[in-house]
């Protein structure tokens, strides 16, 4: 009787691993944990097995998808990102599977899709550390987008804070408006984070007082209506709202026009991101405009790298933003020509 040959299969099920697991032993040790590692070597020692090179092709490429976490998937800048992002990876003939979280970090979610993907691009405020640490342990090629890096996990953002430094500055200096409000919400949105820091340092660093802290609310078009309506209807109203995002900065814009308070002259507004209506509105919406399908298309190249097994892999892409200054702000509303 002829004794059938061990699989990678019985590799991975007498070690206690995933097939890729095995994969990755096999391929690229340096990978993987020590303790998992070892595991694996043994198994592999203890039943005799001898990886085929047309077995490791189909395990690299068993799912052929990468996946990519978003907290939603509505509103342009999600759909920019996800543009950049699926155009890598039909250049790789890979399917794209998308996770949207609904705004919530959702562990469990995520640690399911990272067995049905190849590769998997995580959004900042998606998954804790802890679980990007586990994916990362388990030699799942992992990258993040809009946040720091954690450990060895590359990212790809770009400098909120100091963008948003920038911005502020430019209220503060140019115009010199002494109450400014910022519109968002900076828990679990590293971001947003970044991006209140920035104002904050900016007033900070002339010797003025920034505002005591953010008005929270969701980044979309009904919030920013409501709030800033509610804002303007105050006896205390602000003289500048720093919105979080553009789409924010839009609903500022109708409970602008539906108090009758004219923009710039009575309330300054600014954005971010560069969405495409930022510069149809009238005036013009001064914002900060960073590469959208530029990250998505740069995340997914890292994931791509990693599944190939190239290296080195860089640890921390950050790329260029503009400050775009339009008439929203009091300047002359015309793209970066102030007063």
């Amino acid at each position: 009787m002829v004794r059938s040959s061990p699989t990678v299969r019985k590799v991975a099920d007498h070690a206690g691993v995933s097939i890729a697991t095995v994969s990755r032993v096999t391929r690229r040790p340096d990978l993987v944990a020590s303790d998992t590692r070892e595991r694996v070597e043994r198994a592999i020692s203890e039943l005799g097995y001898r990886p085929s090179h047309f077995g490791q092709a189909l395990v690299d490429r068993r799912h052929s998808a990468i996946g990519v976490v978003f907290p939603g998937l509505s509103g342009p800048y999600y759909y920019d990102v996800i543009q950049g992002f699926e155009a890598e990876a039909i250049a790789a003939r890979l399917s794209v599977l998308i996770l949207g979280t609904h705004h919530v970090r959702n562990d469990e979610q995520v640690l399911d899709m990272a067995t049905r993907v190849d590769g998997i691009a995580v959004l900042g405020g998606t998954a804790s550390e802890e679980t990007i640490r586990t994916l990362a342990r388990q030699g799942m090629p992992l990258a993040l987008l809009a946040q720091h890096p954690v450990d060895d996990v590359p990212a790809v953002r770009v400098d909120n804070y100091a963008a948003m430094y920038d911005l502020t500055s430019h209220l503060l200096d140019t115009h010199g408006y002494e109450s400014i409000v910022f519109l968002g919400d900076p828990t679990n949105s590293p971001d947003l984070t970044d991006r209140w820091n920035g104002l904050v340092a900016a007033h900070r660093a002339r010797r003025r007082t920034p505002p005591a802290e953010p008005i929270k609310i969701g980044i979309d078009q009904p919030n920013g209506l409501k709030t800033v309506a509610r804002l303007l209807a105050s006896t205390n109203s602000p003289r500048a709202i720093v919105c979080a995002n553009d789409e924010t900065a839009l609903g500022a814009y109708a409970a602008a026009a539906a108090a009758g308070v004219r923009i710039p002259e009575d309330l300054a507004l600014t954005g971010f991101d560069d969405i495409p209506m930022a510069g149809l509105v009238s005036p013009g919406l001064t914002t900060v405009s960073q590469p959208m399908r530029e990250l998505g298309a740069c995340v997914a190249q890292i994931l791509l790298a990693q599944i190939r097994g190239d290296r080195p892999i860089p640890p921390d892409v950050i790329l260029a933003t503009t400050l775009l200054i339009r008439g929203s702000c009091g300047c002359r509303d015309g793209p970066n020509s102030p007063t």
